[in-house]
């Protein structure tokens, strides 16, 4: 450790420092922590590491060199073998949100160097998890139907038509439902959290999963085809890979039994949006989608005015609380780590080939 106490610092651009980084999560760290913030903004993307000047390289280097651990996020140069071997006190490298495929840390040469890579982008599971359980709910009552009719200054609700009307026949209770998740990473198990007071029976495919996982969180690990098939709701949350890009085609769409609800709130791209059109057309179904492929849905999409679909713009994630969410989980990582246990987020090759679905 370098000194008394250990030195903690940021790279990331002003609107990190701004908006993601609470000052109670902040006075947590420095209970235990000297914090430092370096100011860098380069651009990334999720496909390619930051490319830096050589002027911003020597002076993120000489930021990282009297470092216990950093933090990096939007803004931040790519953390090489060069600054990871020039900083000697480095134990711990943290992405804070939003680079899932740690193109800002070289996780290779942070392991070599006996330096833990974390990160905690999966602060955004929580808010995705509760929008994912409220589809869920608006799918089951067919509330989109519902809301359609009352904005276009219907009369909607009489006697005669709650009777008549294939809209209010479909008005489901989720508790004791079977609830199919394709995808059983940090949103699946948070939203398994949320769904036990409703006494469901839980099946996920996830092929990165084992059955230990299975057994201690309580579904049952199937076959995409039997996760399709056999639940009455279904919910998309595997992450976006080549592995799943167009995953759910005419053929796995079709499996989805009559009645059921689809709800989505990972990616649109995993799913064929015309084969679910014209599933969504044949009017057996109901689908409720935060995401959609392209992005935003364009107007004029034959999507926005099936009655049987409810739509958001992506909005399962973005929720003011989620961006502070992501360094209160940083600073417990810090916590853990300078305490001497093991933390809890590592990014290793295998965390990053799974993500990449290889």
């Amino acid at each position: 450790m370098n000194g008394n106490r250990p030195q903690v610092g940021i790279a990331c651009n002003r609107e990190v420092r701004e908006r993601y980084i609470a000052d109670e999560d902040l006075v947590q760290l420095e209970s235990f922590a000297d914090f430092h913030w370096a100011e860098f903004d380069e651009e990334t993307s999720w496909d390619e590491a930051p490319v830096a000047s050589g002027e911003v390289k020597v002076r993120f280097a000489d930021f990282v060199s009297g470092l216990d651990a950093l933090v990096v996020c939007h803004g931040s140069p790519r953390v090489d073998s060069d600054v990871i071997v020039a900083s000697p006190h480095l134990g711990l490298i943290g992405e804070l949100e939003g680079d899932r495929f740690a193109q800002r840390i070289d996780v290779v040469a942070a392991l070599a160097n006996d330096v833990r890579a974390v990160d905690t982008t999966h602060g955004s599971s929580y808010p995705v998890s509760e929008w994912a359980l409220g589809m869920m709910l608006i799918g089951l009552r067919n509330a989109g139907a519902h809301f359609r009719h009352l904005i276009a200054d219907e009369e909607w609700g009489t006697p005669e038509q709650r009777d008549s009307t294939a809209e209010f026949a479909q008005n489901e209770e989720l508790t004791g439902k079977t609830v199919g998740m394709i995808g059983a990473g940090y949103i699946a198990r948070r939203l398994i959290e949320l769904l036990r007071p409703f006494d469901v029976e839980l099946l996920a495919h996830d092929p990165y999963v084992g059955s230990e996982l299975a057994s201690s969180a309580g579904f049952t690990l199937t076959s995409l085809e039997a996760v399709l098939s056999r639940p009455d709701v279904v919910v998309c949350l595997a992450a976006l890979t080549p592995g799943t890009r167009g995953m759910l085609g005419r053929e796995q769409i079709s499996l989805i039994k009559p009645g059921a609800v689809f709800v989505n709130v990972s990616r649109g791209a995993i799913i064929d949006s015309d084969a679910l059109i014209e599933r969504l057309e044949l009017g057996d179904i109901t689908a409720c989608l935060d995401v959609f492929d392209p992005e935003p849905i364009p107007v004029g999409s034959r999507i926005r005015e099936l009655p049987n679909v409810f739509l958001s713009p992506h909005i399962a994630g973005t929720t003011v609380r989620s961006r502070t969410r992501f360094f209160e989980e940083m600073v417990g990582e810090l916590e853990r780590h300078f305490s001497g246990h093991e933390t809890l987020h590592n990014l290793t090759t295998e965390t990053l080939a799974n993500r990449r679905g290889e």
